[in-house]
Parts: C-alpha cells; sequence; structure tokens
C-alpha cells in the first residue's frame, strides 16, 4: 500500500492534487442575515406597547387556566368522538351494502364540505327550526321526552357537534386509507387458513394500518386544540374567551392574546411529542439501536405542528 508524504508527493513521484476547501459563502451571509432579522425583530417587540411584567400573571390567570381546561376537554372529547363515528363510516364506505356506501358517501360529502365554523354556528342556533326536541313514536301524539333546545344546545354541545361531526369526516377518509394500504393477499391468507374475520382485522389488517392511520390523526388531533378557538364566537370559554373576558375589564388586549398563545405552543408541543413517539410505536423501521436523529426530528415535528393552520381543509 502506497503512502503519502507531507510535501504533498507519492514516493512513486506523483504529484496528489491540491486539496481545494469548499466556501460556504452563501451559507454564512443567510445565516447572518436570519440573525440580524431576529435581533430586529426582538429590537422591534421591546419597544413595543405592551406590558410585558403582566404576561406571567395572566399566564397563570385562574380566568386563562379555567379556558385552557375546556380547550384541551372539548378538544379530547371532539377528537375521540370523531375516531369513534370516522371509523364506522369508513367501514360502511368499504362494505358491500349499496345503502350503507350511499350513507357514508353523503355522510363525508356533508360535514366535509361545510366549515366548522358554519357547522358550529347551526347547531347554536337549532332552537330556530326546533324549538323542542321530542322523543316519542311518530305520527302519533306518544311523547317519551320533550326538552327545550335551547336548554340542550349549551355552548359546549354546539361546539362538540360542530368540531366532531366535521372531523368525523376527515377521520372516515383516513381510516379507509389505512385500511386499503394492508395488501390484499395478506387478508386472503389468513382467510385461507380458516381465521375470522375479527380475527384478520386485529391480527393482519390493524396493525398495519395503524402505521398510516395514526400520523394524520395526529395532526388533526393537534389542528383540533387550535381549532377549538373557533367555539369563541358563540360565548365557549376556551382560551380566545377567556383572554378577551379579562381584556374587556383592563384593556391589556395584547398581553392576554400572548398569554393564550403561550399555552397553545405548550399543548401543541406535548401533544406533538406525543404524536412522535406513538408514531414509533407503530412503525418498525424507527427502532434502530443507538436512537440517533430522534431529537431533530422532534423538534422538527413539533415545529411543523406549531405552524400548520387550525383546519384550513373545512374552510376549502
Amino acid at each position: 500500500m502506497s503512502t503519502t508524504r507531507t510535501d504533498g508527493v507519492r514516493p512513486e513521484g506523483r504529484t496528489l492534487l491540491p486539496q481545494v476547501r469548499l466556501k460556504h459563502t452563501g451559507r454564512w451571509i443567510s445565516a447572518a442575515v436570519i440573525v440580524v432579522l431576529l435581533v430586529l425583530l426582538v429590537i422591534g417587540a421591546s419597544q413595543g406597547d405592551i406590558d410585558y411584567a403582566a404576561i406571567p400573571a395572566y399566564v397563570v390567570s385562574p380566568v386563562i387556566l379555567e379556558g385552557l381546561v375546556n380547550t384541551i376537554v372539548l378538544a379530547i372529547v371532539a377528537q375521540v368522538s370523531a375516531i369513534v363515528i370516522g371509523v364506522a363510516i369508513a367501514l360502511m364506505r368499504i362494505s358491500k351494502n349499496p345503502v350503507a356506501v350511499a350513507f357514508a358517501s353523503g355522510y363525508t360529502w356533508l360535514f366535509r364540505g361545510l366549515p366548522v365554523l358554519l357547522q358550529i354556528l347551526l347547531w347554536y342556533n337549532l332552537a330556530l327550526i326546533f324549538p323542542n326536541l321530542q322523543l316519542g313514536i311518530p305520527f302519533t301524539d306518544i311523547v317519551f321526552v320533550s326538552l327545550n333546545t335551547n336548554d340542550v344546545m349549551t355552548t359546549f354541545v354546539a361546539a362538540f357537534l360542530g368540531l366532531a361531526l366535521n372531523e368525523s369526516a376527515y377521520m372516515a377518509e383516513i381510516v379507509r386509507a389505512g385500511l386499503k394500504s394492508v395488501d390484499r393477499g395478506q387478508i386472503e391468507a389468513a382467510q385461507s387458513i380458516g381465521e375470522t374475520p375479527a380475527q384478520r382485522m386485529s391480527r393482519i389488517v390493524l396493525p398495519q394500518a395503524m402505521r398510516v392511520i395514526i400520523p394524520p390523526t395526529g395532526n388533526d388531533f393537534i389542528n383540533m386544540l387550535k381549532g377549538t378557538a373557533m367555539a369563541s364566537v358563540i360565548g365557549y370559554m376556551e382560551l380566545i374567551k377567556a383572554a378577551n373576558n379579562i381584556s374587556s375589564f383592563n384593556l391589556q388586549v395584547m398581553e392576554t392574546l400572548i398569554a393564550a398563545a403561550i399555552w397553545y405552543m405548550v399543548i401543541v408541543s406535548i401533544a406533538s411529542i406525543g404524536q412522535y413517539y406513538l408514531e414509533r410505536a407503530f412503525d418498525r423501521q424507527d427502532r434502530r439501536p443507538g436512537g440517533r436523529g430522534k431529537a431533530p426530528t422532534l423538534r422538527r415535528r413539533v415545529a411543523a405542528d406549531l405552524g400548520r393552520a387550525p383546519l384550513i381543509r373545512s374552510t376549502q
């Protein structure tokens, strides 16, 4: 094996090509521009008419904390209900019953086509169409239960129905795509050895479909957390409504909104981390020795979810 001398000439007398270091001028210039812009942004924010010292007190204010709890509760209840309904609609879409297929298709078309805000307003004003909600035998005077619609359709119920039904239409498509992604040959092979439909679903279909279902479901839940802000238009006490209630007394609008923004970033970051580890649990390709590269992936996931617009699909 030949060796290289320190003067750059091989023992055989052949001269090596000179080493040219790459110059990353553009990289350094772009980094400097970004740093300058960040410094200017911080300087501009510091000169604004904002009482930054009051923000920590608003972050832990009882009103803001109440809005935080209501936001989380509404998002979780709506998302879980959407998943349950979405699974049922997805199974109807892939069934061989034409009536079920038609109903599921119409359901998806309707609730995916209307904006979430419009759905929330429709549910909240349902009393204008049905002053009373009755349960009885149709075409008779027999009524088992009769309730005032305004008593039933509270701000929470209206927001829950609007968010959950809209999300269930998207969940139906997500679940259907996940089920369709499983190789048909594996299902037929399981069927050939005598496995029941329930066994095929639990042992073959779901474990593989979950790797397709979980990522968009996690993204939708993060959108749901931010989308609960639309419930403020009907008076539901979530983070935005709580911030507005405080600022209506002391007129510190930006301070209270920044406090709400901090909590949004916290809960979205926590949800992003949970989604990351849930995806890794269902994806065998991520289980590598040493776990190199996990932290950057997690940071990119959190940053992407913080920047995603809430429920943007429903406004199209």
